[in-house]
């Protein structure tokens, strides 16, 4: 749990354990969740205002999809962010909930949420200058955690481009199509994440206990336009991915029947040779060719004479 204290035009200070607030500015009580059981009771010693029971369960569930609620006392905003893997696949979201008081913000997040630690720091390093509130703060915090969506977009389109190309190149060493299938999971998971985001602001918006200044406004429609470039960009994603895995089936079918057209055009060519020596491999005593001189050699001239003719035949058409 860390506690701090941001005052007018000044940078947070990490303050004490928590009294009432202070007469100036306000305070942001930021916790781990899995230190955070109970966590209603030491936001009672600085604001008078009950934690609803739903809530306080909410705020501990880390899978909670994104999802806002409030009651007269504050707004609570539970938000879906990337865990700490920097690599695109797979999507591991990490719930994170808000819950914004008039001069209190109270963060319950995983132990690894990069977004939020990033914005502490930038805030005590003095390269984010105080938000004023701790409405905007929620904001800002909000905004870090989606543009880490809008980050990993150029490396996702570059491993389902390799893995796309490797799925339709025979002599590459990715043969596993079903990667693409679980490919296209992650992808449909993003978009179901950026369509609770969008879902969640919207009703932040429109049903927040705040009055909303045109700054915040500003910053609204930035944020959520940030949620829908990644809702855009994850529903182009799977229409693609859809597109991969069904020319992947359609490129193997025409593996498959190049394959089958060159058994067939050996059958075409040795069923007559076939049928030739069939005849004479029957069992007559009445087969005069069997006592010619040079019947073998004729036969076997004959028998090249048709595969040569057929082969060549099948190669001016195209066929092998």
């Amino acid at each position: 749990m860390k506690l701090y204290h941001f005052a007018e035009r000044q940078r947070p200070v990490a303050t004490g354990p928590q009294g009432p607030l202070p007469e100036d500015g306000f305070l942001w009580l930021d916790l781990e969740r899995d230190d955070a059981a109970g966590w209603p009771e030491r936001v009672s010693a600085i604001v008078s205002a009950p934690i609803d029971p739903q809530h306080l369960e909410d705020s501990l569930n880390p899978a909670h999809p994104s999802f806002f609620d409030g009651t007269s006392d504050y707004d609570m905003v539970v938000f879906q962010g990337l865990g700490p893997d920097d690599r695109p696949l797979p999507i591991e979201p990490r719930s994170a909930a808000f819950f914004v008081f008039d001069r209190l913000l109270v963060t319950v997040r995983a132990v690894d949420s990069v977004s939020i630690g990033r914005v502490r720091q930038r805030l005590l390093d003095g390269r984010l200058k105080s938000p004023g509130s701790a409405f905007r703060l929620a904001q800002l915090m909000l905004d870090a955690m989606v543009d880490r969506y809008l980050a990993i977009r150029e490396p996702i389109d570059a491993a389902l481009s390799e893995m796309q190309d490797g799925l339709l190149d025979p002599g590459s060493a990715m043969d596993d199509w079903r990667c693409l299938l679980d490919a296209r999971r992650q992808v449909r998971r993003l978009q179901s994440v950026a369509e609770t985001q969008f879902d969640a602001l919207e009703a932040w918006h429109r049903d927040s206990r705040f009055e909303w200044e045109q700054s915040d406004e500003v910053r609204y429609r930035d944020l959520t336009g940030h949620v829908d470039r990644v809702l855009n960009h994850a529903t182009s994603l799977e229409r693609d991915l859809e597109s991969a895995v069904q020319l992947h089936f359609a490129a193997v079918a025409h593996r498959t029947n190049r394959v089958m057209q060159a058994l067939t055009v050996l059958s075409a060519v040795f069923f007559p040779l076939t049928l030739i020596v069939g005849i004479y491999g029957m069992n007559f005593d009445n087969m005069p060719e069997l006592h010619w001189r040079y019947g073998y050699f004729i036969v076997l001239g004959v028998l090249a004479g048709i595969g040569a003719t057929l082969l060549l035949l099948f190669r001016r058409r195209g066929l092998f």
